[in-house]
């Protein structure tokens, strides 16, 4: 059984962890933007299964794993790589659109792969990593009993946030793109400005931890 003791400060510290701008955000702006909110929703799915991994990973006792030094590198590296390589495909989409001299984007690309991307962005967010094994288990009360149920309950909380805060976000990529189409602005500087930004964030997450 929780206590408000836990919830308040372990709400506070989920909300703004969940508000900080990172990988998650960007690409779900990029994608609700370019293709609509069901692509969106479809790639939150594949972020919230990100997640879930890690969540699973610590109750099954296995976060040890996650001190090892060169397992957080691999996860920064691998996630600087992927959004360098999500932000080249979006440089490349723009580049398609400018020659096809199309608007906004309405064809959704396949579920399957939306999904994907998603749960990638999120599995090598070293952020996430982080947040399993320093600050989940600093909120769990040895005296209020069963720790691994009190581990799973606050994950739980943790991902119905997640999944919330990522829903604002599509719904926000998704009005900001019909509001751009209904102004007439053309597709490609807009997937130009959205490589830009996964390129920022990429910056940011090669930058060395404090």
């Amino acid at each position: 059984m929780l206590t408000l003791s836990q919830l308040a400060p372990f709400l506070a510290a989920v909300a703004l962890i969940e508000l900080t701008p990172g990988p998650n955000m960007a690409y779900l702006f990029v994608v609700s933007s370019r293709s609509g909110r069901a692509a969106g929703m479809v790639t939150v799915a594949g972020i919230t299964l990100g997640l879930s991994i890690y969540l699973a990973v610590t109750l099954a006792g296995l976060g040890e794993v996650l001190r090892w030094p060169w397992v957080l590198a691999l996860l920064r590296w691998g996630g600087v790589a992927y959004l360098v390589w999500l932000a080249i495909d979006t440089w490349r989409a723009g580049d398609r659109a400018a020659g096809a001299d199309a608007g906004r984007n309405e064809a959704m690309p396949p579920p399957a792969r939306l999904f994907l991307r998603g749960l990638m962005n999120n599995v090598l967010n070293p952020k996430n990593a982080v947040f399993y094994l320093v600050l989940l288990p600093g909120f769990v009360e040895p005296e209020a009993g069963n720790a691994t149920g009190q581990a799973l309950h606050l994950g739980l909380i943790h991902l119905a946030v997640s999944v919330g805060v990522h829903s604002l976000i599509v719904l926000g990529g998704d009005r900001a793109g019909r509001a751009a189409g209904a102004l007439g602005a053309t597709a490609w500087p807009l997937e130009r400005l959205f490589a830009l930004a996964l390129l920022a964030v990429a910056a940011w997450l090669a930058l060395p931890p404090p």
